[in-house]
């Protein structure tokens, strides 16, 4: 056989096993499943229900010096995770009614108890004033810290506590005149962080 052929039969066989080689990938066993998961969210929902219709805390007038308001509320975890912490923000604006002020804050004069109250046995777990609670680190407003005394569990998905506070306008032996007529709109919003992560 001369090279030229040798050559030839050299390519042909080299294509041939090429060929079955690619022909070869075609026919092998196959398998396919198909997994569908899904990753779905829990909900961080509280509420506040208050004494009145409008489920406000405390609504209150005629007010002088010396009087106390007790009042309870209940703070509901209506979602489907558990609430480590709420932290409580409180905001306030005074309508100077005979713009005679002078630079007194009527927050100033309104104090706040935060109590429990167990079998009407109501000690203080935490005391400021308005315009203090308002000017406060964010840290030091963990309403369940204080209630509960910062209590792993927290407020639990679908359960309530019972919250008293005692509102109290402050007679401070001086003449507090400046006051008189005065309003003030209280906000307080209530913040729920979420539990740690955990594994699933």
């Amino acid at each position: 056989m001369s090279i030229k052929q040798k050559l030839a039969m050299g390519i042909l066989t080299g294509g041939l096993a090429i060929s079955m080689i690619g022909g070869g990938t075609y026919a092998y066993f196959n398998d396919v499943e198909v997994n569908d998961s899904k990753f779905a969210a829990g909900t961080l929902d509280i509420n506040v229900a208050g004494n009145d219709a409008a489920n406000a805390i405390i609504n209150v007038t005629n007010i002088k010096p010396g009087d106390v308001m007790l009042r309870n509320f209940k703070l509901n975890n209506t979602g489907s995770l558990d609430v480590s912490k709420v932290i409580l923000s409180s905001t306030y604006g005074v309508t100077d009614t005979n713009n005679n002020n002078a630079g007194a804050d009527f927050g100033d004069h309104i104090k706040v108890k935060f109590l429990t109250n167990n079998d009407k046995k109501s000690p203080v777990i935490y005391e400021t004033t308005l315009s203090d609670l308002t000017n406060k680190d964010v840290v030091d407003r963990d309403l369940l810290g204080w209630i509960l005394g910062g209590e792993n569990d927290g407020l639990k998905a679908t359960t309530s506590d019972n919250l008293t506070v005692l509102f109290e306008f402050v007679d401070n032996g001086q003449d507090q005149n400046v006051f008189q007529g005065d309003s003030l709109q209280l906000k307080w919003t209530f913040d729920a962080k979420q539990t740690a992560g955990s594994a699933k």
